[in-house]
């Protein structure tokens, strides 16, 4: 499970975050019909059938309490159509939810809100807590910095709380919660200035207002992104809720918790925490996203989301540590002539991890001092990770060859289908021509 688990993060661009995508007929190019499905097999029956006991499978779970898929319009059947263009979709995302979908589900259902909004991280991410957009909004929710600030994400060199299952989620409930009441309790519009901000909606009403129309979100004129966002999230809900009318199946996904929680107790590495839970460092990695670097913060003891059934070996081992244990360091005593730049090539490390973990300002250092250089054996792949979107891109061209699909192109610059698609101004449903020139912003030229 857990190298297939791996392999669906490691998917090219092609899926995470091109849900975003937005239709626009202004191009040229083949694209498929609108067809209207049969009302009678796709809504031959009630999604809150009454459950006799839990179901196994999470999937039914979320079916069995969905109330929004008779809403329905042409926007929608088109963005069920961009699902069903995609069968590889839904396979990647199961294999995701079986982390994270769970815990989604849990949180939506205690705050008693409509359980479609837990596939809102479907759309936003293709529940990929890594992703990263090409405006670095990030995680699951795809909450830009400016919003985590402004909503009280903690955000340090060491740990990112847009990226983490828990925060994130509470957060990004939280203001969909508040944009629910602040929109006079119309979802529809709540998801709208989820993602394109309550400032951009409440101008679009005010401009219908003046014209005499409606102020309902299927009335507003809003950014393309937005106009098909909505749209996505209830084709999606749809073809969950009715698989066999789509012809389309799901792989479940347990019904059960995928974590227990550990108590780290202090500045611990990853690696040293999945030796004591007695699991793979990349299943510790996939559960605690939001940990940027090889080794927790040191500044305050955190938690750390641990496999089920591994957090009674963690908290025996983790009692037996010594500091020394915990963090593998080296002291190095500054020479005469030293400065970060060599001391940092000496040692394989990177200056920004040595003034990071010895709190340095700039670049002055005094010989005789005495610096902690990290030993840790993954300090170096956690930090490259950390830092991919700080890398700024390099504009470059690339004219289209026969055979070239979004998603080939998508992965061979590594660069998603959704950036691609806004770089250009595409229209997703368009087949590429070959000798089409596009724009791509790929990272490290």
């Amino acid at each position: 499970m857990l190298r297939r688990l791996i392999a669906a993060f490691s998917m090219s661009a092609a899926l995470a975050a091109c849900q975003h995508n937005p239709t626009d007929t202004t191009h040229s190019g083949e694209r498929e019909t609108y067809t209207e499905p049969s009302p009678t097999e796709m809504f031959a029956g009630d999604t809150e059938a009454t459950p006799h006991k839990p179901p196994a499978d999470l999937w039914e779970r979320i079916r069995r309490q969905m109330t929004w898929q008779k809403i329905h319009n042409e926007q929608v059947g088109h963005a069920r159509d961009h699902y069903l263009r995609q069968p590889s979709y839904l396979p990647v995302v199961s294999e995701r939810a079986s982390l994270y979908l769970y815990y989604i589900v849990e949180e939506v259902e205690k705050r008693d809100i409509p359980i479609e909004l837990a596939l809102l991280p479907l759309v936003e991410s293709t529940l990929n807590p890594f992703a990263v957009s090409s405006e670095r909004a990030a995680g699951l929710w795809q909450i830009m910095p400016a919003t985590g600030r402004w909503l009280g994400v903690h955000s340090d060199w060491w740990y990112d709380g847009r990226r983490d299952l828990r925060e994130s989620t509470r957060i990004a409930l939280d203001y969909l919660e508040s944009l629910h009441k602040e929109f006079d309790e119309d979802w529809m519009l709540a998801l709208a200035a989820y993602n394109a901000g309550k400032g951009r909606v409440g101008r679009a009403q005010r401009a219908n207002t003046k014209q005499g129309l409606g102020t309902d979100y299927w009335s507003l004129k809003l950014p393309r992104e937005t106009r098909h966002y909505v749209p996505r999230l209830l084709a999606l809900s749809q073809i969950i809720a009715f698989p066999e009318a789509f012809d389309v199946q799901i792989p479940p996904v347990p019904n059960s918790p995928a974590f227990d929680v550990g108590n780290t107790g202090g500045q611990i590495e990853l690696a040293r925490a999945a030796s004591l839970a007695g699991v793979d460092l990349s299943m510790i990695q996939a559960l605690n996203p939001g940990q940027l670097r090889w080794a927790t913060s040191p500044e305050t003891a955190q938690e750390l989301l641990l496999p089920t059934g591994t957090a009674d070996a963690f908290h025996s081992g983790i009692a037996q540590l010594t500091d020394a244990d915990r963090v593998r360091w080296e002291h190095y005593r500054i020479q005469n002539g030293d400065n970060l730049i060599r001391i940092a090539r000496k040692f394989d490390t990177e200056v920004e991890l040595l003034r990071q973990v010895n709190d340095i300002r700039g670049s002055m250092i005094r010989a005789g001092d005495t610096l902690m250089i990290p030993q840790g054996s993954d300090w170096a792949t956690s930090l490259a990770m950390a830092d991919r979107s700080r890398i700024s891109p390099t504009k470059r061209g690339y004219r289209v060859r026969r055979g070239d699909s979004l998603y080939r192109i998508a992965g061979k610059f590594k660069v998603s289908v959704h950036d691609i698609i806004a770089w250009n101004s595409l229209d997703p449903n368009a087949y590429l021509q070959p000798g089409q020139k596009l724009t791509l912003y790929v990272s490290g030229g």
